[in-house]
């Protein structure tokens, strides 16, 4: 009897290389079509719907992985950049996440993305609380922010428009909430 290891291997690759494609692809494109996806994952459509047998349910696992890494960065980012300069560069790249997102429009408009978005809620908030933390024992930031108070606030980030415009825009509304962030 073959070792089943190899072909779970294989699985969880290709299922690897789909979602960081589709991700790629679904940031310039949201409208690309799923057999676009899977041929320049490498794979064929069939193994693409195996592992997602919806374009809503890889939409989905695609803003998932992507928030998991985000909420996963913090350390790192905490580590790279002052406090203060972190909570910028993750809210920012929030942003950036949560603006592909509404710009797929219907494809997430269901109970299914409802679910999703319920689940990674508890852990951006608790992400934002580190980041918080960390400029509160730096001085940056005044004692007792609530987190979900400032993602309230933040969320006019994933608001602006996806361009040049939007991407300076964006730079000043956070610097206006970062002001009254202040001591």
């Amino acid at each position: 009897m073959p070792d089943a290891s190899p072909q779970r291997s294989d699985a969880l690759k290709n299922r690897e290389a789909i979602l960081q494609v589709a991700h790629d692809v679904l940031a310039g494109a949201p409208d690309a079509s799923l057999n676009s996806i899977a041929k320049r994952a490498g794979v064929g459509p069939g193994t693409l719907y195996r592992h997602f047998p919806t374009r809503e349910a890889l939409i989905l696992e695609v803003y998932r992985r992507d928030v998991d890494r985000l909420v996963d960065s913090v350390p790192d980012v905490l580590t790279d950049h002052a406090p203060l300069d972190a909570l910028r560069h993750w809210f920012l790249t929030l942003a950036a996440y949560v603006r592909l997102k509404h710009g797929l429009g219907d494809a997430l408009n269901s109970a299914a993305a409802q679910e999703v978005v319920d689940a990674t809620s508890a852990s951006v908030t608790a992400a934002v609380g580190r980041l918080l933390d960390a400029c509160e024992r730096a001085g940056a930031v005044r004692a007792g922010l609530d987190p979900t108070d400032v993602i309230m606030l933040i969320s006019c980030l994933w608001r602006t428009p996806d361009s040049p415009d939007g991407a300076a825009q964006a730079n000043r509304l956070l610097e206006l909430a970062i002001d009254g962030f202040r001591p």
